[in-house]
């Protein structure tokens, strides 16, 4: 729900006024926002339920002004949220009434690409589509392809370790960085990998993608760019439910066939999508997959046989293959613009994110149906099917009295489900304040207490997104304190369990 902001008292502004002062002296010119008119775009994430003013936001452009930055906010024991485009989809960016909020938009650049080892070294302002837009006379592309790619920023697909609809094959980003530049809460920069396949040690970098802004500042990314496959065409396959497409991504997969792209719609996507694009989809259709392969153009060919084999054993009533590249791209733009198409029919939604073993999916859209009739509450569905990673779009107005409160439970109990068939609680969008409080139905206490020793490793008063992902925030000397210096990682004095 909405969060009011509590009228300061005075000796608060005198303290704010003492911040923002010190902050203008790190960051000069137009790189702190303090005023209320001025921060009010800085509210809220993507996750639009939920807003707060934060106390100032800072604009910094260099990694020095952000090292400056925490940690001066650091020795003054004062809270820092770090943003990217602001798509978290999770409330991972939400500001703190009582924090600076870190808007990392002006970090823009490519800093520099190299062909020879197939990198990129850019900022994490990026957004996730310049990168393959600056890479593509060359044929080269950076695989991780979220849905929100023209407007997501390269810093924030790292935080949340974004997939894609190509994920299936090419992995997520985790998959796909190979080194960063960070910055922890007390100003210092480390170096995480490189241009090299694989770093020694500690995998410091895994760590760190996915993190949710827990841990340090990403100020730079290298990432792995890769070369065009020769050949690629889509299928276009409609079933008459939604439980005949789960089984045939089933037995696609358990066929040995790996495709570079599995999506999955059902009924209310599939007709908000052909509204709103005119892909060409099937209407008279329950769920429609989009199975895309690549590679050789022979193995391409083989595999698209296959695949309509297995769909119509599935009882698959319509199947039609892309003839060029406009028609695939057609397939792909339906897909990849159904989060808005469903905007147009419905005043709010809710979307989702869990994963679950593919095998599941039948007997979790099933239960989805149940669900939605007992809350009354219609829902899209739009998931990648080939890794389980499901994106329920709860339909609701906000503007009848508990409609939302109705579609978070919903969503609440989507994510127990995923959780109940052997799944996880996010696949993709992060656990934020939104699944924060379910965090206990996926680990015990003695899971979260770890994970909480970690975040200490690197920020050892709690100062980075706090309130964030964990259901308890313990303070770092309740649970053994830890230190990250230099890139080395320290545990004294760690209670045995």
């Amino acid at each position: 729900m909405p969060v009011a902001m509590p009228l300061p008292d005075d000796a608060v502004l005198v303290r704010r006024a003492e911040i923002v002062a010190a902050l203008r002296g790190i960051v000069p010119g137009e790189g702190v926002i303090a005023s209320e008119e001025a921060m009010r775009p800085y509210e809220s994430d993507g996750l639009t339920a939920y807003r707060q003013l934060p106390m100032v936001v800072v604009l910094p452009e260099t990694t020095a002004q952000v090292a400056g930055v925490l940690g001066y906010c650091h020795r003054e024991g004062i809270k820092v949220v770090p943003r990217g485009a602001g798509t978290s989809l999770s409330g991972g960016a939400l500001p703190l009434g009582d924090g600076v909020l870190l808007g990392m938009a002006k970090f823009n650049r490519i800093r520099e690409i190299d062909f020879d080892n197939r990198v990129a070294v850019v900022e994490p302002g990026v957004t996730n589509l310049a990168v393959s837009q600056a890479v593509e006379q060359a044929g080269f592309y950076y695989a991780p392809d979220p849905s929100s790619q023209i407007a997501c920023t390269i810093g924030g697909n790292v935080a949340e370790n974004s997939g894609g609809v190509h994920c299936l094959k090419y992995g997520v980003t985790t998959n796909n960085v190979l080194g960063c530049e960070l910055v922890l809460m007390t100003g210092e920069v480390l170096r995480l990998g490189g241009k090299h396949l694989d770093a020694g040690g500690y995998d410091l970098l895994g760590i760190v993608t996915g993190s949710e802004g827990l841990l340090g500042v990403v100020t730079e990314v290298t990432v792995r760019i890769l070369k065009k496959p020769q050949t690629a065409r889509a299928a276009l396959i409609g079933f008459p439910s939604s439980e005949d497409a789960g089984d045939c991504v089933a037995r696609i997969i358990g066929a040995g066939i790996i495709p570079g792209g599995m999506e999955m719609m059902d009924g209310p996507a599939i007709k908000a999508a052909e509204d709103f694009v005119h892909a060409g989809y099937p209407l008279d259709v329950e769920a429609l997959l989009i199975v895309e392969l690549d590679g050789p153009a022979a193995e391409v060919d083989h595999l698209l046989e296959r695949v309509q084999e297995i769909a119509r054993g599935c009882c698959a009533a319509t199947c039609r293959i892309s003839n060029s590249e406009e028609e695939r791209l057609l397939f792909w733009a339906g897909r990849k613009a159904a989060f808005p198409a469903v905007g147009r029919i419905s005043p709010d939604y809710y979307c989702m994110d869990g994963t679950i073993p593919r095998a599941k999916l039948p007997l979790v859209l099933k239960r989805m149906q149940e669900l939605s009739r007992q809350y009354g509450l219609r829902v899209a569905n739009v998931f990648h099917a080939g890794d389980g990673n499901l994106h329920p779009l709860i339909l609701y107005d906000a503007n009848r009295p508990g409609e939302l409160e109705r579609a978070e439970e919903f969503g609440a109990d989507i994510l127990r489900l995923c959780v109940e068939v052997g799944g996880v609680l996010t696949g993709e969008h992060g656990v934020g304040v939104e699944k924060r409080d379910l965090m206990p139905a996926m680990f015990t206490p003695a899971d979260l207490d770890q994970q909480q020793r970690l975040k200490c490793a690197f920020d050892d008063k709690s100062l980075l997104n706090p309130g964030k992902v964990f259901p308890t925030l313990h303070r770092c000397a309740e649970l053994g304190r830890m230190h990250v210096h230099a890139g080395k990682v320290a545990f004294p004095d760690l209670p045995r369990f």
